[in-house]
């Protein structure tokens, strides 16, 4: 969808969207918005589940280990993923990109782990355990820049990035991470 919503707003793609969108005139602000949400849900329509995702779910739903959404989509189509895909699956916080600064900042995934009570004896947030799963570059580096470690969930347009410094796993389909997270990742296993 990136390429339909540099488009739209007649930007290049070594601009940021969102960036962008904040720097216009207030008023013309709105409307940017509006026009980056109509591809979002135009796209939602046709939206579905990665592979594996219904089994990553249910092994981390077993093991009770927590999950939570940083994105930079709006709330509609995270919403609609998580009542139609996984209504069963409970995520918690879900930051969309209402919340500033949105990544590649590890803001984010830093609320997230503190809203986990993950905190070390200091009362610093402590990331160590926290696996940011993603596809983009900003994905990654708001992981690494956060403490977390980083996978890749490898697709056609991102192959560059499974080479990256950012980057400390790469996986096709998210069932892989089941083996992975049983077995240790890293040194940790859940």
């Amino acid at each position: 969808m990136f390429k339909e919503m540099r488009s739209v707003l007649g930007i290049p793609q070594s601009v940021d969207i969102l960036e962008h969108i904040d720097k216009l005139p207030a008023h013309q602000q709105p409307p940017a918005h509006e026009a980056i949400r109509a591809i979002e849900r135009k796209a939602m329509a046709a939206q579905t589940p990665q592979p594996g995702l219904a089994a990553l779910m249910a092994c981390l739903d077993a093991y009770r280990v927590p999950k939570a959404i940083c994105t930079r989509n709006f709330d509609l189509p995270v919403q609609h993923l998580l009542s139609k895909f996984l209504p069963e699956s409970p995520f918690y916080p879900v930051i969309t990109r209402d919340f500033r600064p949105p990544k590649p900042h590890p803001a984010g995934i830093l609320q997230i782990a503190q809203s986990w009570g993950l905190v070390d004896e200091s009362g610093a947030v402590d990331t160590s355990g926290v696996i940011m799963v993603g596809d983009s570059i900003d994905d990654l580096t708001a992981g690494r820049l956060a403490g977390a470690a980083t996978v890749l969930l490898l697709n056609d347009v991102n192959k560059e990035l499974a080479t990256h410094e950012h980057t400390d796993l790469v996986i096709t389909q998210l069932d892989e991470l089941v083996h992975i997270l049983e077995n240790g990742f890293q040194g940790r296993t859940i």
